[in-house]
């Protein structure tokens, strides 16, 4: 997709009008995945860019641990050298402050888009877990179909713990495993005791059957939703 450079509105010549065409291509694209609700990775790279601008906006520089997984520190020099020779220039900082302005009203609109799309989604989506599940369920597998579709996929997932400046946060990390017919026979709980036998390091593993009753993009919306709900529905049950 068309990407936005980290610091597209102060870079090269600060032109609102050409900055103007430069956002409105980039969000064409976006609402265009957006229609055929592929959620990521634009709805990601967006929330990015406009959080990049409201921190811009309030300390005019990029604070390095706001994005850590983004920026280098490359970029945060290019930006605070950028916005030195800038600062001076009062014609400059007023073009920014336009472009920085207009941009937010544009890509607002287009978050809350993505963000309605990520619910309706969300909402279609259950998520049993299969057999006991043990006390601590932070290492274990879960098995994802995708509306009437018979194919299952089926991942391995380690919870983890991050912290940034403000809080903790639980992610999740996954594997492929394998994939399978649903059938009679073929059900979730005769894919657990398939795991169980096939890795004797996890003789009681934590089995989830996510399954949402639509059909959705599986890699740019499905898997990343059902990775988000499942981390909430462990974290709420643990």
């Amino acid at each position: 997709m068309n990407s936005l450079g980290v610091n597209w509105f102060i870079e090269g010549y600060i032109d609102f009008e050409q900055k103007k065409y430069v956002l409105l291509n980039y969000l064409q694209e976006i609402n265009r995945h957006f229609d055929k609700s592929r959620l990521y990775p634009n709805l990601a790279d967006l929330i990015f860019h406009y959080n990049n601008l409201v921190d811009f906006r309030k300390n005019k520089t990029v604070l390095q641990q706001a994005f850590p997984q983004r920026l280098t520190q490359a970029d945060i020099d290019a930006v605070k050298l950028t916005y030195q020779k800038i600062i001076k220039d009062d014609q400059n900082m007023q073009e920014i402050e336009q472009i920085i302005a207009y941009a937010m009203s544009q890509m607002d609109p287009a978050i809350q888009t993505g963000k309605e799309i990520y619910d309706f989604v969300e909402s279609r989506l259950n998520i049993d877990p299969v057999g006991i599940v043990p006390l601590m369920p932070y290492h274990g597998y879960f098995s994802l179909r995708n509306g009437k579709e018979r194919t299952n996929w089926i991942y391995e997932y380690h919870l983890t713990i991050f912290e940034d400046k403000d809080a903790k946060y639980r992610g999740i990390n996954i594997s492929f495993i394998d994939t399978y017919e649903h059938s009679i026979t073929n059900t979730p709980e005769a894919i657990k005791l398939g795991l169980i036998n096939r890795n004797k390091f996890l003789p009681n593993p934590a089995v989830y059957y996510v399954h949402s009753d639509i059909t959705f993009p599986l890699e740019q919306t499905l898997l990343p939703v059902a990775k988000r709900s499942l981390v909430k529905y462990i974290s709420s049950a643990a």
